[in-house]
């Protein structure tokens, strides 16, 4: 049977500052580093991933929120980036406003399907990096995805608000996309050294099983150094750990599609 290339993947966590815009923009570019055609659409209003990968504001005129809100059509508002094969949709602080503004729109709900529809056959994966939030800006992109990817920072109070992530999940299931599925929890900053990083993953693993990814993103100063430049840490450093981890959780999720088609 011939593999699904076209992956659409969602990657959500409603806690902040557990590495998901790290996590799109470095398995992004390790995709593409695999020859694979990618594209990031950073749907959080901070635009953490648009500034990670060197797109300066005044260069951001055609964002998602354009996008959605006027005439500007999906296509022309692709950037090309620094790295061959890879892509972005950026945003800038007026897709803030945009939940409001969906609320009174018909379909809100698959806003950003309809328009990721316009460009699905020119990519192998579609990256969104969705808001630290459940709202709107989340619904459209797991209305959109044909997966989901939950960055999990092992940390203490790891698994608040998991449990409503998976709720959600289910509802959007249920109602308004029932393609999606977990493709994986993947456990971010972990230390070796904390006792509490082996704890969270013990936890985790016994919930949710082979839901969890065998690779496993390690606290690595070079991962958090390399946004500030305005590159992926695979280009930063290369043989860092952190881009280490992320080449294989790329290598990963390859095999995964390879093994979910034959």
């Amino acid at each position: 049977m011939k593999p699904n290339l076209r992956k659409i993947i969602a990657v959500a966590n409603q806690k902040g500052g557990v590495g998901k815009t790290t996590t799109v923009i470095n398995l992004a570019t390790a995709m593409a580093a695999c020859n694979k055609r990618t594209l990031i659409i950073d749907s959080d209003p901070q635009g953490n991933a648009s500034t990670g990968l060197g797109v300066k504001y005044e260069d951001r005129d055609k964002d998602l929120y354009s996008v959605i809100c006027s005439s500007t059509t999906i296509k022309s508002s692709i950037k090309k980036t620094i790295i061959p094969k890879l892509d972005l949709i950026p945003t800038s602080p007026n897709l803030s406003v945009l939940e409001q503004e969906l609320v009174n729109i018909e379909d809100r709900e698959f806003q950003l399907r309809n328009r990721i529809n316009e460009i699905n056959d020119n990519y192998d994966y579609i990256f969104i990096d969705c808001p630290p939030s459940l709202g709107l800006l989340t619904l459209n992109a797991l209305c959109a995805a044909k997966n989901l990817i939950v960055p999990l920072q092992t940390e203490y109070y790891a698994l608040e608000g998991l449990t409503q992530l998976m709720t959600t999940l289910d509802l959007v299931r249920e109602n308004f996309n029932k393609d999606i599925t977990l493709q994986g929890i993947l456990l971010t900053m972990f230390d070796k050294r904390n006792k509490i990083c082996e704890m969270v993953y013990d936890d985790v693993k016994s919930h949710f099983g082979k839901k969890v990814f065998n690779t496993i993103i390690p606290r690595n100063v070079r991962v958090s150094e390399a946004p500030s430049y305005g590159q992926p840490v695979l280009m930063y450093d290369i043989s860092c750990p952190g881009s280490q981890a992320y080449a294989s959780l790329a290598g990963e999720i390859i095999n995964q599609e390879k093994t979910s088609n034959e």
